[in-house]
């Protein structure tokens, strides 16, 4: 599919997508948004696919925030269509069934801030810059910023960068938990893939449930403990499950099939 605002590339099982728009710090506006839904939702259909790797375009920035000139002038019910959209697509994300490496290189602000924590992992470029400067604006974070960042690095960092609007550099952010690791710019997608070359040679049966067990844990309503029991039970009646143990006790590598 073409896109207007973002890249896609595939490399091996790994698709990496860039949000395109340099000139413009990769902010997100809607078109960019619908963009990312899509090459998603795609990715997670498509078997080919085993991993993805999120990243912007350039050496500046990661996402520098959303895009502010489509706030003016805006309704309170627009406003909270605004986030709810947003707010959707991040959680289709963080709740997909593969697993997702942010390779933040640069600034990752606001919205920017709050796309990386949506994924399941992240890597830092060493000039990565994090922060939710939304109060500066007379805002709030809409992209699920208030409830992600306290997941991460604990209520009262949240709290402070919340209201404070400070930048925390890539050093900051691996002390806080706020991301896995940091790594130079030229080395930072490589550092990505590693990451999920070592993922796939994984059960992707398994890594889909610990996806799944994992987002309960933050899920109203959903008692985590129950989710693991059962799709720990349901493992047992994969592909993966009787291939894995046979592998064990043969003392060979696994094949696994994701069935």
């Amino acid at each position: 599919m073409n896109y207007k605002n973002i890249l896609t590339q595939s490399e091996a099982e790994i698709l990496i997508i860039t949000i395109n728009r340099e000139e413009k710090l990769n902010a997100l506006n809607k078109e960019t948004l619908a963009e990312i839904k899509t090459a998603f939702e795609a990715a997670f259909s498509d078997e080919q696919v085993k991993g993805i790797i999120l990243t912007g375009s350039g050496g500046k920035a990661f996402v520098a925030g959303a895009d502010i000139s489509e706030f003016q002038n805006i309704s309170v019910e627009e406003g909270k269509a605004f986030a709810r959209n947003g707010q959707d697509i991040f959680s289709m994300i963080e709740k997909g069934p593969k697993p997702v490496v942010a390779a933040v290189n640069g600034f990752a602000l606001g919205g920017g801030c709050e796309l990386a924590m949506a994924c399941h992992l992240r890597v830092a470029s060493d000039n990565a810059k994090f922060g939710q400067p939304e109060v500066n604006l007379g805002l709030i974070p809409g992209y699920g910023g208030t409830q992600r960042l306290v997941q991460l690095v604990g209520k009262g960092k949240a709290m402070e960068l919340l209201m404070t609007a400070d930048m925390i550099n890539a050093q900051q952010a691996l002390e806080l938990g706020l991301v896995n690791y940091v790594t130079s710019l030229d080395g930072l997608i490589e550092k990505a893939k590693e990451l999920l070359y070592i993922i796939s040679t994984k059960s992707p049966v398994a890594i889909k449930e610990i996806i799944r067990c994992v987002d309960a844990y933050y899920t109203e309503g959903e008692d985590g403990f129950d989710t693991e029991i059962n799709q720990f039970g349901n493992c047992f009646d994969t592909e993966d499950f009787r291939e894995g143990t046979s592998a064990f006790l043969e003392k060979r590598k696994a094949n696994f099939t994701g069935k």
